[in-house]
């Protein structure tokens, strides 16, 4: 199986086995979640091999996977709730005590994934670096404080 099929598969399938909110399992929300980041790290992956030289850049894949990026980066954090950090995953329990931080962290993801999807659209190559590195600060942020 195609690993960007797997992703999807997982995200359809965590969509239509916990429509329910109150009947979510804990393992289906942390695969939720994970599904959504792998996705995230797929594009994101990309993209950055792109603004750094290591793939030749091309405007419209960059454009394309900011607008998924900047989508997925609304999606993973119902995902996060409480029972949801003891196995499988590596977000850290902190998450429960700090939920304001935490959420600010994911509010700032969202921004600056939004604000990057509308300098792909330019040709600011400039701009599209500068976006690109305060998102990928957003995530390496997230990750220190809240992530194994």
């Amino acid at each position: 199986m195609k690993p960007l099929f797997k992703v999807a598969a997982t995200l359809v399938l965590a969509g239509v086995a916990g429509h329910a909110a109150a009947d979510i399992k804990p393992f289906e929300a942390v695969e939720y979640r994970k599904g959504i980041f792998k996705a995230v790290k797929w594009h994101f992956g990309a993209m950055g091999d792109m603004v750094k030289g290591k793939a030749e850049f091309d405007s419209e894949d960059f454009a394309r996977r900011a607008d998924l990026l900047a989508a997925l980066s609304q999606m993973p954090w119902e995902g996060f709730r409480p029972g949801t950090y003891a196995s499988a995953t590596s977000a850290l329990p902190v998450i429960e005590d700090e939920w304001e931080d935490f959420t600010a962290a994911g509010d700032a993801f969202s921004e600056k994934a939004a604000a990057l999807a509308v300098a792909a659209k330019g040709d600011d190559m400039k701009a599209i670096k500068s976006a690109f590195v305060a998102t990928a600060r957003t995530c390496k942020g997230c990750h220190e404080q809240f992530r194994n």
